[in-house]
């Protein structure tokens, strides 16, 4: 294979793919007022209803930092809440309010769409080998850091 038909790594085209999935994200969210990763932050508490600041950013992809503006500006949206942990009152539990659940019902099958869009050349059983492969991939890269 020569040096112009090469083709790209898989960490690039894994990095297309992120970057053309927020986008299409952003698009179906465009006009709610929640972002791609308020969306991704929402999702993850409705699959672990309670966790820590620290937990959602970790599940979330984000930092520290990020985590804090993303929970403070869904808290203020009221798709939040926090709480004390009555097992160690210095730390702090995050909840999907009613109005949370609200909003991924109505944009839930949104995305359910989307993905699908990006899926539909893809058999039942390639879907399970993509999912299982990218977990692979996920913990692979995890482990070495």
């Amino acid at each position: 294979m020569t040096e112009e038909t090469r083709a790209p790594l898989l960490l690039y085209v894994v990095k297309q793919l992120e970057l053309v999935t927020r986008a299409r994200l952003d698009a179906v969210l465009k006009g709610s007022g929640v972002t791609a990763l308020q969306y991704t932050a929402l999702s993850v508490l409705e699959r672990v209803p309670t966790m820590t600041a620290a937990d959602l950013a970790r599940a979330s992809f984000v930092r520290a930092q990020s985590a804090a503006d993303l929970v403070g500006a869904l808290e203020r949206r009221g798709l939040i809440e926090r709480r004390t942990d009555p097992d160690n009152r210095r730390r702090m539990l995050i909840s999907l309010t009613t109005e949370g659940r609200a909003f991924l019902d109505e944009y839930d099958p949104r995305v359910e769409e989307l993905e699908e869009e990006m899926l539909r050349e893809i058999d039942s059983a390639q879907r399970a080998d993509l999912r299982l492969i990218l977990d692979t991939c996920r913990r692979s890269l995890a482990a070495g850091h």
